[in-house]
């Protein structure tokens, strides 16, 4: 496992971390409790010393406070706070009062610390953002008092979907340690802005979606069901799934490899973007975990691989309804 700098926090953290929506149960169906236990403790055997989860991902901060708790100072946490509106991504036009009071946020973190038996979590991230909400609110003075009480160490924010420069006024302000936000081989416009700017501003950067929900892993065809209440069942409805094995049979045809390497390319792509801190992968499985963390190896694609990715540049917000 490779290692890198979380920004200016002083964190040292694995390049790819550990996504925990999925083992919540919460939107993805099919995992248990005892696979998602094996998985997380394999992923810490292997290296893995970043796991992120949050307050909507259901019974998610209990399963990895549970594992993270027998491994005291191995493994970072961080953890989300939803906002009070229940409304993801953050609409424009709200005043912060509407989605992070100091109070909601308070309450909430308190929540998680509960769940997860955790004394305090390393990064703390309001779950959607609006760059509308600088300087109003008083989530910023709350953050600071937590912050203060020691229940959390640094703090970040989660971009809405899809609006990588809906963060650029924050990143500015220097009040903001990390940001979390979609980037992959396909969703390629967080290099254009948001990327430098975190550059310029030492703000970590940790990636989420790098394989698009499943879509680059090489296994979602126009035939793909999944389990009835998994939220995949509209991301990618209406055709979506046969819009994706199109454009990654075209991927895979130009870079040369099999749809067994997809997933390890499209994980490459992002870790080789100057500023990246650590992919937070999905991995709800120990296969997954394995396959997943055997990307980090030191190795990067070469610029004839970066230059057949830009080209399969394809923008688009599959979580809007299909």
């Amino acid at each position: 496992m490779e290692y890198r700098q979380l920004g200016r926090t002083g964190l040292t953290v694995s390049e790819i971390g550990y996504g925990a929506w999925g083992i919540g149960r919460s939107a993805w169906v099919g995992a248990t409790e005892d696979e998602s236990l094996a998985a997380l403790r394999r992923a810490i055997d292997l290296g893995v010393t970043f796991i992120d989860t949050a307050r909507g991902y259901g019974e998610s901060e209990r399963i990895v406070g549970q594992v993270v708790r027998d491994h005291p100072g191995e493994v970072l946490v961080a953890t989300k706070v939803p906002p009070k509106n229940g409304v993801w991504p953050a609409p424009a036009g709200l005043h912060p009062d509407e989605t992070f009071p100091g109070d909601h946020i308070r309450e909430q973190l308190e929540v998680s610390l509960r769940e997860s038996g955790l004394e305090a979590f390393d990064l703390v991230q309001l779950h959607v953002w609006s760059d509308e909400w600088v300087g109003k609110g008083d989530w910023l003075e709350t953050v600071a008092a937590l912050r203060q009480e020691g229940k959390l160490r640094h703090f970040g924010v989660s971009i809405n979907d899809y609006e990588p420069e809906n963060a650029l006024a924050l990143i500015r302000t220097g009040e903001v340690d990390t940001v979390q936000v979609i980037l992959n081989a396909f969703h390629q416009q967080p290099l254009e802005q948001l990327l430098p700017a975190c550059r310029q501003h030492d703000v970590g950067v940790i990636v989420r979606v790098a394989l698009d929900e499943g879509g680059l892993t090489g296994r979602i065809t126009a035939g793909t069901t999944f389990p009835e209440g998994d939220f995949r069942n509209r991301y990618f409805g209406g055709g979506r799934a046969a819009e994706v094995e199109q454009h990654v049979d075209a991927l895979t045809r130009d870079l040369g490899i099999g749809p067994d390497d997809v997933a390890d390319v499209a994980l490459r792509y992002v870790l080789d973007q100057p500023g990246v801190s650590t992919v937070i992968a999905g991995m709800r499985s120990v296969r997954n975990v394995e396959r997943n963390c055997a990307t980090s190896d030191g190795r990067r694609l070469t610029e004839a691989q970066h230059d057949v990715i830009r080209r399969h540049r394809w923008e688009r917000n599959f979580y809007r309804a299909a």
